[in-house]
């Protein structure tokens, strides 16, 4: 089966295609990791892209059960070195052959997908074609030209209506029963389900809030705080999201990752813009301006927030990447509202994050008082 990647500066890449058939429209971006594909690829924040991974080889130990961060993938394509056709782990259920077909995405593998990384790097996340059925460099030309890349994925990556996940007080290897009692909702953007897990392993009872959900119907629960997750797309593009979270700003404690960090930047008056090829792997270091302390954290995003529109609105910048000095985290100077760019769930290998869960339920928990 043969594989074609079709950038939109007439790039072309050929390789050797893998799972299902067919041909998509997406932004290619890159990422770094050398493990984790299972979950990148269930991440909903990929949903509109198509995924160039750095790591040569992928698929090594398969496809688990227990790996996904969502029903299903979201990405629009992904694109390796070299995949294994025969994964050898205990916990595989088959491989991502196997799975990119039953999902219905297509790939393509035996491309440079260093040269693509680079790229990227030189020109930018850029439109292209991933097609592994065979069609011409003319075709996927002129797919280009007739589909325009959404910004908007937000308002169908999380949940089409409000759903309760109850959290067991005590659970876990700590003590996790901190939250127990405590009432969170959710505004789903597209979340991830080790997220939702951050805040139930701690007993927190957490409601799931579609796109759209206005304060006063969050509000009429009566909720103890509110967390806004992470999710796909330009958070300029989340204009229901943001004037929800406005409005909750002073009435509820807020804790936001990701699209929802850059949520709260817009809900406070500032701004965001889009980074030339985003923040995507397991290895980017960030350093807490409040602690001292740096951490080794887990990225997936195109946009970030501007420093400077920030501290004029009542906002203390709080942790900065240590690669480009981009915004990872703020709070408001007197309101209970914090936020991170990364994500503190990711955990790639460390735990070092974890704490930002623990700081947000101490913080609902002393409102609540």
């Amino acid at each position: 089966m043969e594989g074609l990647l079709y950038l939109e500066n007439g790039s072309v890449y050929r390789g050797k295609g893998f799972g299902a058939p067919g041909s998509n429209v997406g932004e290619l971006v890159f990422n770094t990791s050398m493990t984790g594909y299972q979950g990148i690829l269930t991440d909903p924040s990929y949903m509109g892209q198509i995924i160039n991974m750095t790591y040569p080889l992928i698929g090594n130990y398969g496809v688990s059960e227990v790996d996904n961060q969502s029903g299903g993938i979201h990405a629009f394509g992904f694109v390796t070195r070299d995949i294994t056709f025969r994964p050898s782990n205990r916990m595989s259920v088959m491989s991502i052959n196997e799975w990119l077909e039953q999902q219905g995405v297509p790939g393509i593998y035996n491309v440079d997908t260093r040269a693509i990384t680079k790229k990227i790097r030189t020109e930018g996340t850029i439109k292209c074609v991933i097609s592994n059925e065979g069609i011409s460099v003319g075709q996927a030309k002129d797919m280009i030209g007739k589909t325009e890349l959404r910004t908007d994925y937000m308002r169908e990556a999380g949940v089409r209506e409000r759903a309760i996940c109850k959290g067991v007080a005590g659970e876990g290897q700590n003590d996790r029963s901190r939250g127990a009692g405590l009432r969170i909702a959710v505004l789903d953007f597209g979340i991830k389900r080790n997220i939702i897990s951050g805040l139930t392993d701690r007993g927190c009872e957490v409601t799931m809030y579609p796109y759209g959900t206005t304060a006063e119907e969050i509000l009429a629960l009566n909720p103890d705080g509110l967390f806004l997750s992470n999710g796909p797309g330009d958070p300029e593009a989340c204009g229901l999201g943001v004037k929800t979270t406005r409005e909750l700003l002073g009435r509820l404690p807020i804790f936001g990752i990701c699209m929802g960090h850059q949520v709260i930047a817009l809900a406070a008056g500032g701004r965001t813009y889009k980074l030339k090829f985003g923040h995507r792997g397991a290895n980017h270091g960030v350093i807490d301006l409040e602690t001292g302390k740096s951490a080794i954290t887990s990225q997936n995003h195109s946009f970030a927030v501007d420093k400077d529109s920030i501290t004029v609105k009542d906002m203390v910048v709080t942790h900065l990447n240590l690669n480009d000095g981009t915004v990872e985290g703020m709070r408001h100077k007197t309101l209970p509202v914090f936020s991170v760019q990364y994500h503190p769930e990711g955990s790639p290998g460390p735990n070092d994050s974890q704490y930002l869960f623990d700081r947000f339920v101490k913080m609902v928990r002393e409102y609540k008082k």
